[in-house]
């Protein structure tokens, strides 16, 4: 193969022949433009390879992939793609996604965590063909492993989680949001050789109950983001040995678990003290009263709550308040807003505000916003009294504000004819 030079074989070198007249391949060492090309994403490098044989050799040196994130790029792939792919890389690949991938199974995936086992961050989201057999390969072949995403992979079992915590035990960040048919079995499994585990999304896993929480709450004193959502078995139970055990937690999301109560708030009041965003959607059994409890014994915390008192309470007692959602929090008014913002929050620090879905919410609240200098981004979406006039008000005094808001059109847009752009070159490429 030849002496190698920062990662290509010296006969790749030979390989850019004398005749080539293009400039920058006479001035520039290759080495430099080996590293120029080490910028270039998915796209960009396919476009390169074919504008000489030079250029392939370049932008397909496998040190320059160690990066790849097809959902942006094609996501109808087939399996030898991926097997390519991991041929080419080899060893340098680190982080890749396949993201909506549907084409891609466990024979492709094996052939890949046999040829790149440096692979630290793995996003199989919605990749709907792959079985337990994935998991079983990443185990014997990938123990670098820190982030797996599994989002919507629905064959996926406790098998899994049990391949996973005998192979994987870096294995930082785990998403099995919708894998319904993960039990508390699966979760022991995991979370007893995974203590390094700091994020956990087990949203839509609707068999978990509070058993698997206790085993979070027993080995995973890294965790610092949970995400329940709709795992409606859950009780105050379960989540109490999570605040006692969790105390790093700093995002929980149990929005749809309607079994939670007041408890809850007061629990992570007194326990995780780091807590920022907190989710609590559709939990209809918490009122302002734990709310308030939460605000005045977690001062740097940032949540979502229900009504006008409970925003009263968040202006007094916190006053690092960055991030607030109150999506969906139908009892809110401008007055609530009004009391925010003149909160000692508001001026300086509030950065995000979500509004959506808060029907009470008229153009006042924004005049009432317009005073928060540090506000970067507002939610506005179906929040029918809101006007377009308003939105125009509050950006003549926040001008670079990211306001999403829906005005829905007088008449129906023209039909839009045609598919999706493929890119039919870059896939031979691959």
């Amino acid at each position: 193969m030849g002496k190698e030079v920062n990662g290509v074989s010296r006969s790749r070198f030979e390989m850019f022949s004398n005749n080539d007249e293009a400039v920058i391949n006479k001035k520039l060492p290759k080495e430099l433009l080996l590293r120029i090309f080490s910028f270039l994403d998915v796209v960009t490098l396919c476009r390169c390879a074919q504008v000489s044989r030079s250029w392939n050799v370049l932008a397909l040196d496998g040190s320059n992939w160690q990066r790849i994130d097809l959902f942006d790029f094609q996501r109808d792939i087939e399996g030898r793609v991926v097997e390519n792919i991991s041929k080419r890389c080899g060893g340098f690949l680190r982080k890749l996604s396949l993201r909506g991938c549907l084409g891609v199974g466990d024979s492709a995936l094996r052939t890949f965590a046999q040829n790149c086992r440096n692979i630290e961050l793995l996003s199989l989201n919605g990749c709907t063909k792959i079985t337990d057999s994935t998991c079983n390969s990443l185990s014997k072949f990938c123990p670098k492993l820190k982030h797996l995403d599994l989002a919507s992979c629905t064959s996926i079992t406790n098998l899994s989680l049990k391949a996973l915590s005998e192979g994987c035990p870096l294995l930082e960040q785990l998403n099995i949001s919708w894998c319904d048919q993960v039990t508390k079995d699966g979760i022991q499994a995991l979370v007893r050789c995974c203590p390094g585990l700091k994020g956990l999304f087990l949203k839509g896993c609707t068999q978990l109950e509070d058993e698997a929480l206790q085993h979070i709450g027993a080995h995973c004193p890294e965790l610092v983001t949970l995400n329940l959502q709709t795992c409606s078995q859950i009780t105050d139970e379960g989540l109490i040995t999570i605040c006692r055990g969790c105390h790093r937690l700093q995002s929980l999301c149990v929005s749809g678990c309607a079994n939670i109560t007041d408890t809850i708030l007061n629990a992570l009041g007194q326990n995780c003290p780091r807590l920022r965003i907190l989710e609590v959607a559709r939990c209809s059994q918490l009122t302002d009263v734990g709310f308030t409890s939460l605000a005045r014994v977690s001062r740097q915390s940032h949540k979502h709550t229900i009504t006008d008192g409970t925003l009263i309470q968040l202006s007094i007692h916190c006053p690092r308040l960055q991030v607030l959602s109150l999506s969906h929090c139908e009892l809110i008014t401008d007055d609530g807003i009004r009391q925010l913002g003149s909160g000692p929050c508001a001026h300086d620090r509030l950065e995000v505000i979500e509004l959506d879905n808060c029907p009470l919410i008229t153009d006042a609240s924004l005049e009432h916003l317009k005073t928060c200098h540090s506000l970067d981004r507002i939610e506005l979406y179906d929040c029918q009294q809101i006007t377009r006039a308003g939105i125009k008000r509050l950006r003549t005094h926040l001008p670079n504000i990211k306001v999403h808001a829906y005005f829905a059109p007088v008449t129906p847009p023209p039909s839009v004819g045609g598919s999706r752009q493929r890119f039919c070159r870059c896939c031979i490429l691959l």
